[in-house]
């Protein structure tokens, strides 16, 4: 199949069980319902959003803006919560056009909306190695701190943070 090519759409009221279909499919945790109630109601189209192949959604990126933990000057961080492609549909560019396209849209907004963002991160268990490489190989992000029992219900519960400076 190659790289397939893929149209992006928001994540909304309407269709957030597609949302939670998805991460069931990919995820070996539970969101709860909070979780999807937040992105329903307030996600960002060029943050949040669903990839389609063929009018089906078929992976999804959910990503917030929030501080950077005891950083002096108030700045602020990209955070992917989850990105996530159906295992038929992986090894095709879904993914990275998912993160290209948040990447994208920081690049447009640096010096607007986004002008206090200083990196982007994300969790990643610490057995993941396909998620870490994908990251790290691709995108640049760096290997940080393990954060020790950050899952609640799966082994390994360990992750790393992965974060790729912007500016």
């Amino acid at each position: 199949m190659g790289k397939l090519s893929v149209d992006f759409g928001m994540i909304n009221s309407d269709n957030i069980e597609q949302l939670k279909k998805i991460n069931q499919a990919c995820f070996p945790v539970a969101y709860g319902d909070s979780f999807y109630r937040d992105m329903a109601k307030k996600s960002d189209e060029n943050l949040c959003k669903f990839a389609y192949y063929s009018g089906l959604a078929i992976g999804a990126v959910c990503t917030r803006v929030e501080p950077i933990p005891d950083d002096p000057n108030g700045r602020s961080r990209l955070y992917i919560m989850t990105l996530g492609v159906l295992a038929a549909y992986r090894n095709h560019g879904i993914g990275s056009k998912l993160v290209e396209s948040v990447m994208e849209y920081y690049e447009s907004e640096k010096d607007g909306k986004l002008s206090t963002v200083d990196e982007i991160m994300v969790h990643t268990q610490t057995s993941n190695m396909d998620a870490m490489n994908f990251y790290m190989d691709r995108f640049g992000f760096e290997k940080g701190e393990l954060v020790e029992n950050y899952y609640k219900r799966i082994d390994p519960p360990h992750c790393y943070v992965l974060r790729k400076t912007l500016r």
